[in-house]
């Protein structure tokens, strides 16, 4: 079991060792088969009884390890359960996870792991899984400051000028000293976190460098055919920058963004009255960089 919350790298551990494995000279192919236990019910999971029938309809999980555990196979298999772990579904794997290795189905069916097989487990906590459970899985736990948000941001910038998709050949240049000027000179994550923002849902640092990426590709989509200069990208990285930030902030925090963080770092924001920004609470986030005038415009 890889254990870390969402964004810590537990997806490319996988993705790595698998990949490294493979390519030893001599080693079998590594072949993943990914599911999220509880996207699905119990039953849908393993399979259930009609009672009005008779019928057994086999599930999910029960058709992946008959068919990854085909003895005939040239591949080894690696099961992989990318969900949360809880007593409700875990339980029916205790047979699988001990010395007997075996999936007992309410069918009284029996299926044997082949030795090609491994039974992997990718979750964000162990809060719901019982001792017996856990007692029986190697863990792994990933921290999440190990490896932070900062290298999202290198990668991505290294892979667009590598594949030259960037908006401008100085765009490395200007993101880096963006992210400088506006997330870690002003401690911009760590004032968030000190001064209570409320985030309407969990948002992890690395998710909201996450969106933060995704943003300026996606505007940057709409500027394809034209000449970007730095002033005019400094504004797409602050409406990403709000929006990643702050998205998930109701109006008054949305307010305190733009006046604490944005206004005191000398941000290019849209000019915005003293009475607009009382009365109507205007800020950044009515605003967007029109394409063809390359300025603020109200939305």
């Amino acid at each position: 079991m890889v254990v870390g919350s969402a964004g810590c790298g537990k997806t490319t551990i996988f993705n790595i060792l698998l990949k490294a494995l493979s390519s030893i000279e001599g080693n079998p192919k590594y072949v993943p088969a990914i599911l999220n236990p509880k996207a699905v019910t119990n039953a849908q999971l393993y399979g259930e009884l009609i009672k009005s029938t008779g019928e057994w309809v086999s599930g999910i999980l029960a058709e992946i390890w008959k068919r990854v555990n085909n003895r005939s196979n040239k591949y080894t298999s690696w099961i992989v359960c990318d969900g949360p772990v809880d007593a409700i579904w875990i339980e029916s794997m205790n047979t699988v996870l001990d010395d007997n290795k075996m999936l007992t189905l309410a069918n009284a069916e029996r299926i044997p792991m082949s030795d090609t097989t491994k039974m992997t487990f990718e979750v964000e906590n162990l809060n719901n899984a019982s001792p017996a459970t856990v007692s029986r899985a190697g863990i792994i736990y990933v921290s999440p400051e190990d490896l932070g948000w900062r290298p999202l941001i290198d990668t991505w910038c290294d892979d667009r000028e590598q594949d030259k998709t960037y908006g401008h050949p100085d765009e490395k240049i200007w993101v880096r000293e963006f992210v400088a000027k506006y997330m870690e000179k002003s401690k911009l994550l760590r004032e968030i976190k000190v001064k209570n923002y409320t985030y309407m849902m969990d948002a992890a640092e690395v998710i909201r460098a996450t969106m933060l990426l995704n943003l300026i590709s996606a505007v940057l989509l709409e500027f394809k055919e034209q000449t970007i200069d730095r002033a005019c990208y400094e504004k797409i990285f602050i409406y990403a920058l709000a929006w990643s930030m702050g998205g998930l902030f109701e109006t008054d925090d949305r307010v305190r963004l733009h006046k604490e963080i944005l206004e005191k770092n000398g941000a290019p924001l849209p000019q915005i009255s003293a009475q607009k920004q009382i009365s109507e609470k205007e800020t950044v986030f009515d605003y967007y960089v029109d394409p063809e005038t390359k300025k603020w415009q109200i939305w």
